[in-house]
């Protein structure tokens, strides 16, 4: 547990010093001014971040559905929770204890664990009532969680409605994004491996023999389904902070299933193969992008680039036929029979 702390402080540092370097290395821009490496590469940065904050929502779902067993396709709405709790507090009180640097970002800190807990607790209103369901019935009691919470937001003008919420600060950068991942990365590893967190890997394994050794599977199927919701939340306002604006339908079914696929296709119960997975779904849609654009290419491999999506779909199938213990199922397998 020590070396494990040493190297979440390590990761901590090395990203504080990589976020330094972003901010402040200067370099020449095509009209030869000086600029920084954001300015310069901001294309790139955008997609580094949102690697960060997919990593942040794939590592708290596989604790749900990988760690636990269980199937979740309300995770959007969580992130929603979280976005929009956040976000609300730092448009109404963000500047209350001054408008330095350090102010704000404490701001910025303060709102975003406000946000996880207001998604915690989100979490916390559906899985008390609907954890004793099990599978497809689970699915679809989240998935109706999820629309229920864009229906709210939809609903409510102090959050902009249909109008969507915009004008937040853009607190969110390297470091925050990536220091909130390895955190999660770090407690959700921590919990797993601990002699409590076992319950979650007993329920998964065989709920009806855990519950004959005396385990609370409820308990555990609902705390897995909080610290998911929180992780989330805590996405959804890093999220918030970076884009600037946020709209009820950026949070749909098909939000979820995207992070779905990202714990699916990096193994259940893998967290390497999750932020490996997380970090290729969010890059291919970008890469197929690119390829499109590329005149050298021949015109019907760049038609196919266009419909990327049908092409990404594709991808996907393929993996999950070729390999359906995701990228990483069998390295956790072979752990296991060792």
């Amino acid at each position: 547990m020590e070396r494990s702390k040493v190297t979440l402080f390590s990761t901590l540092l090395l990203f504080g010093l990589i976020s330094f370097g972003l901010n402040h290395f200067h370099v020449a821009d095509g009209s030869g001014h000086a600029v920084t490496l954001i300015q310069k590469y901001s294309y790139y940065y955008d997609i580094l971040l949102t690697i960060g904050i997919n990593i942040i929502l794939a590592v708290g779902l596989n604790l749900v559905n990988g760690y636990t067993g269980q199937f979740s396709l309300g995770h959007a709405g969580f992130m929603a929770a979280g976005a929009y709790a956040s976000s609300w507090l730092t448009l109404s009180y963000g500047y209350s204890l001054g408008g330095g640097a350090f102010a704000t970002t404490f701001a910025f800190v303060i709102a975003l664990l406000l946000g996880g807990v207001a998604a915690a607790f989100s979490g916390l209103l559906v899985g008390v009532p609907s954890l004793r369901l099990k599978g497809d019935y689970l699915a679809i009691v989240t998935l109706g969680f999820n629309e229920i919470i864009k229906g709210v937001i939809q609903n409510c003008d102090a959050l902009g409605a249909q109008r969507g919420l915009g004008g937040m600060a853009p607190s969110t950068n390297f470091f925050w994004t990536y220091a909130f991942g390895a955190v999660t990365v770090y407690v959700v590893l921590s919990l797993v491996n601990s002699t409590y967190g076992r319950g979650f890997l007993a329920v998964r394994d065989d709920e009806i023999a855990a519950e004959a050794m005396g385990i609370n599977t409820t308990k555990y199927k609902v705390l897995a389904f909080v610290l998911g919701a929180f992780f989330a939340g805590i996405a959804g306002g890093i999220y918030a902070h970076f884009k600037q604006f946020i709209h009820p339908e950026g949070f749909n079914f098909m939000k979820s299933v995207d992070v779905v696929v990202m714990v699916i296709l990096g193994g259940m119960g893998s967290t390497a193969g999750v932020c490996v997975a997380a970090a290729l779904l969010t890059i291919l849609p970008e890469v197929l992008r690119y390829v499109s654009h590329i005149e050298a290419l021949p015109e019907w491999l760049r038609h196919i680039a266009e419909n990327r999506m049908i092409l990404y779909s594709l991808l996907l199938i393929v993996l999950m036929l070729t390999r359906p213990q995701g990228l990483f199922g069998a390295v956790n397998l072979k752990r296991k029979k060792a």
